[in-house]
């Protein structure tokens, strides 16, 4: 019994009808229990939509936790690690804002309702199929630390200009996080402009932020599509051989 559920709720395979469908399920129920959260209501039918989604994934959670032992391989302990694993906390974060009365400091824990949406999107089953996401995610891998380093460079110019900027004009920017979020929306030149600088010196800081912006969201760009592109001469010169030799089969 226990293992028919675990075939159900865990199992990643085209053959089990059961699985396919309760994925579907909670996909939909996932998507619905975002629509209180969107209309910021829970009365009338929203707070009944609420109340299914919640109870349905309580009920997930109950089932994946009985079938833990099959799904970690570590007999009796894996109904004590599973509530730490990283789905299982999401799954238990989206669940508390409910079960707590709705309290309005907890209701962004439903976001991670969102989250669930990573275990079930593998009925789509996309990345087993297209060679191009395949590519894309290896160039990721491949590219990490030089990404990182480009992350690393913004996020410490934002951290450094915030400093600045804060000092040259403590007015305008109240606290920290306000000249933060001026670093961070210059940077990416975006400039919603809710908050700037008015000062001559904080202006000039500004264009600064604005130019080196654009070259650090263009590294990132640049550093992805070098890396593709070399991923596909790769595979390019890796297939090569093989279609040459078929052919030469193929003539004889």
């Amino acid at each position: 019994m226990r293992r028919m559920l675990f075939m159900i709720v865990e199992a990643d395979d085209d053959n089990e009808p059961l699985s396919r469908l309760y994925d579907w399920a909670m996909l939909f129920l996932i998507v619905l229990s975002m629509v209180p959260i969107a209309v910021k209501s829970t009365d009338g039918i929203y707070g009944i939509i609420e109340t299914v989604c919640t109870v349905a994934f309580a009920i997930d959670y109950i089932l994946r936790l009985l079938t833990a032992d099959l799904k970690l391989n570590r007999g009796k302990l894996s109904f004590l690690l599973y509530p730490f694993t990283p789905m299982a906390i999401f799954d238990i974060l989206a669940i508390l804002p409910t079960i707590l009365a709705l309290s309005s400091t907890l209701r962004i824990l439903k976001i991670f309702r969102l989250l669930r949406a990573l275990r079930v999107f593998r009925v789509f089953k996309v990345i087993r199929y297209s060679r191009s996401i395949e590519l894309i995610l290896h160039v990721f891998r491949k590219q990490r630390e030089s990404l990182l380093v480009v992350g690393g460079l913004a996020v410490g110019y934002i951290l450094v200009s915030a400093l600045v900027v804060i000092s040259v004009e403590p007015d305008t920017f109240h606290t920290y996080f306000d000249a933060v979020y001026w670093a961070a929306i210059s940077l990416t030149t975006v400039g919603y402009g809710d908050i700037y600088a008015v000062s001559t010196a904080g202006k000039v800081i500004t264009i600064i932020s604005s130019f080196f912006g654009i070259a650090i969201v263009a590294l990132p760009a640049g550093i992805v599509t070098a890396g593709y592109l070399d991923a596909l001469n790769h595979l390019k010169e890796n297939e090569t051989p093989s279609d040459h030799k078929e052919d030469t089969t193929c003539q004889n």
